[in-house]
């Protein structure tokens, strides 16, 4: 293994020589380790119906999907490594160890493929590389399957990476975007077991809120207690799940109103808001994404409240508007009707007429959820975007209003005040399905369940 920078063998570094008797002494005398005869993620069940899928979409084509490579975070030390959302959902497999793996579905005839899994084996112990090498080596990060077990684990043929075919020459980027909108599109819809990975997040999601209340006392102390409640909620995401499905974004006054606030840095301000969106990620890597404000006094004050009811009202019309048929936009398009009325009601807008009330509200109001937090974004606009809803999507409605510190347009009392209320839901054939409905959504259930948690310290 090289530094990707300066070309140097990572396993040299401050190493002193191994002499030959040690590279003997190290090779023999290491008991069996195998892994678990049940050792199939739970996915693998659904892999070869999705890959069939894809398959039918490219008949005769070779499709190579990467799990990704390896990230310097400084020097010699990488980030956590996360495998590629289609590969995790073309494989089943998730864990760290599938770094530079790809998975190739090779054309056998001309409507079906056969799929073959290129993947680094476990070192054997007669190679040093599993004592020396510092980024794949087995002592550094942990055992690798080999590919006996990682063909028992996916029921997919497996080879060592290197040995693939090379692909043909001119690359083509058109075909390119094509997999990868197909790649997204297919994962538009999803199936029970993926729904309940959904729910399990969700869940999940909503105990570290619990978590993050509890706290506040604590954190409301510290100097910076944005970055507390960062940490409560980071322990219960990595202690039920592979840990956050994104930056946590934890904002505070006029925090709130950067919409991707993560530095996370600022105290907690007992008069304040706190905005908090925050999901855990599933060990099978599916992830919730969940936003509640929150008054850090407990309650909230005329103003808070008048924000919060406004914001709380458009959701509500974002909501009533999913069911399958329905174009994708139509939940931004009511929620959005329901801010600027409420602005022009305000005296802040003239009219609620035109598109004057994004100065306040900055984005879209919701997004497909899965996989990836902004879930299938690669897929085509028809398809996504201008296309329709169907059973089975989950998506977020999530409107918000964002009235900045220094904007001039708003009463002194409105300025720097954010709300943005997140749910996550499921299409049904009769609707939607509130899957966050185990966290309060209204300002007297939220002052209920802060009181209770805080109160039952």
């Amino acid at each position: 293994m090289h530094d990707p920078l300066t070309g140097a063998p990572r396993t040299a570094g401050h190493d002193l020589p191994v002499s030959p008797e040690f590279e003997v002494f190290m090779a023999g005398d290491w008991a069996p380790t195998p892994l678990p005869a049940d050792i199939r993620p739970a996915a693998a069940d659904f892999t070869p119906a999705r890959r069939a899928r894809l398959s039918a979409r490219f008949p005769g084509e070779r499709l190579v999907i990467p799990a990704g490579e390896l990230k310097v975070r400084s020097n010699d030390c990488d980030h956590r490594f996360r495998p590629h959302s289609a590969y995790a959902w073309l494989t089943g497999l998730t864990g760290e160890e599938q770094a530079g793996h790809v998975l190739v579905l090779e054309p056998d005839g001309p409507h079906r493929h056969e799929a073959v899994l290129y993947v680094r084996p476990r070192s054997p112990r007669t190679d040093d590389g599993f004592y020396r090498d510092r980024r794949y080596g087995e002592f550094w990060v942990g055992r690798r399957p080999d590919l006996d077990e990682t063909a028992r684990m996916t029921g997919i043929r497996c080879a060592v990476i290197g040995d693939e075919a090379e692909p043909p020459p001119g690359r083509d980027a058109t075909a390119d975007a094509e997999l990868s909108a197909a790649l997204s599109e297919l994962r538009l819809i999803k199936d029970a077991w993926e729904v309940g990975q959904l729910q399990l997040a969700v869940d999940h999601t909503a105990a570290g809120f619990d978590d993050v209340v509890r706290a506040l006392p604590r954190a409301l102390a510290h100097p910076r207690g944005e970055r507390w409640i960062e940490g409560v909620f980071g322990l219960r995401a990595r202690a039920e799940g592979n840990g956050t499905g994104y930056e946590t974004i934890v904002a505070s006054g006029a925090h709130a109103c950067v919409l991707h606030w993560i530095r996370n840095d600022g105290p907690l301000d007992a008069r304040r808001l706190l905005l908090l969106d925050a999901g855990v990620e599933t060990d099978s890597l599916y992830t919730a994404d969940i936003t509640r404000t929150l008054p850090l006094s407990g309650r909230f004050s005329p103003v808070q409240r008048q924000v919060y009811d406004l914001v709380l009202a458009a959701q509500d019309a974002g909501i009533a508007a999913l069911r399958p048929g329905a174009s994708f936009r139509d939940f931004h398009r009511a929620a959005m009707r329901v801010i600027a009325e409420g602005l022009t009601e305000w005296g802040v807008l003239k009219s609620p007429e035109g598109d004057f009330h994004r100065r306040y509200t900055l984005c879209s109001s919701g997004h497909m959820l899965g996989l990836d937090v902004h879930d299938c974004a690669r897929a085509r606009a028809e398809t996504y975007l201008d296309g329709v809803l169907a059973e089975g999507q989950v998506l977020t409605v999530e409107p918000g209003l964002y009235l900045q510190a220094d904007d001039e347009t708003l009463p002194d009392e409105l300025r720097g005040i954010g709300v943005r209320i997140e749910d996550d839901l499921v299409i049904t054939a009769e609707g939607a399905r509130l899957m966050s409905a185990a966290l309060p959504r209204t300002p007297d259930a939220i002052e209920a369940w802060m009181g209770e948690l805080i109160g039952s310290r």
